[in-house]
């Protein structure tokens, strides 16, 4: 079985975006939606610099809610980022003009999940997800939160995941799972579900900050049976 991928968001530093470009980390995430882990174009592209003069380094993925063309325009200028993930409502008309607009950028949809959502079916998903098909190249699930979307660091019903994973995998698009995660958890989840990859924040935090400590921790859970 292979290991499930991970991308560590919110990054806000140059000194931790090196530290965790040493780890065996797929994805840094960069905020670039308001939220107190924004960043601006301008840190996010000379921290992208740093990453590719190593061998062995992780894609830089920035985060987004509602966009417009021209804000995804100015921030891949200057930071030019191997996956544009997109947090909001965006329309699957949107996601198609994203993908032909930078088409060696993968790009990820997030599914916001109520926290106490147990309603699911292969019927309801298949209407949700089917209409991105051709403009998407991954779906992420996270728990929706009203006053910020996703990134709540909450966690949602588990139980809904084998609806979108079943979906996903006979599309062939990778399924990452975000909310809540820490390494207390991320093993049940591993076990219970085997998503394709793993989105932590907030878990890897210590008072708002990014923990490395915490960060090798949550890595050495993923690994350990």
């Amino acid at each position: 079985m292979t290991r499930a991928m991970v991308k560590i968001c919110g990054l806000r530093s140059g000194e931790m975006v090196e530290s965790v470009g040493r780890l065996p980390v797929d994805y840094i995430g960069l905020v670039f939606a308001e939220s107190r882990r924004k960043v601006t174009p301008q840190e996010a592209g000379g921290w992208i610099r740093m990453l590719r003069k190593q061998a062995d380094r992780p894609l830089a993925a920035g985060v987004f809610v509602n966009p417009s063309m021209a804000e995804l325009q100015s921030v891949m200028a200057e930071a030019p980022l191997d996956m544009i993930q997109l947090h909001g409502s965006e329309s699957p008309s949107f996601c198609k003009t994203v993908k032909e607009g930078w088409p060696k950028a993968e790009v990820f949809k997030a599914i916001s999940i109520p926290a106490r959502s147990t309603t699911v079916s292969p019927e309801t998903v298949a209407e949700q997800c089917a209409p991105y098909l051709g403009s998407i190249d991954g779906l992420l699930l996270d728990t929706y939160d009203p006053h910020v979307g996703g990134g709540s660091g909450k966690t949602f019903q588990w139980s809904v995941i084998p609806f979108y994973q079943a979906w996903a995998r006979a599309k062939k698009l990778p399924l990452f799972v975000a909310g809540g995660l820490h390494e207390g958890n991320v093993r049940e989840l591993l076990d219970q579900y085997a998503p394709d990859g793993v989105d932590v924040s907030s878990g890897v935090e210590t008072d708002g900050i990014k923990d490395l400590n915490k960060i090798q921790g949550f890595l050495e859970r993923m690994e350990r049976k």
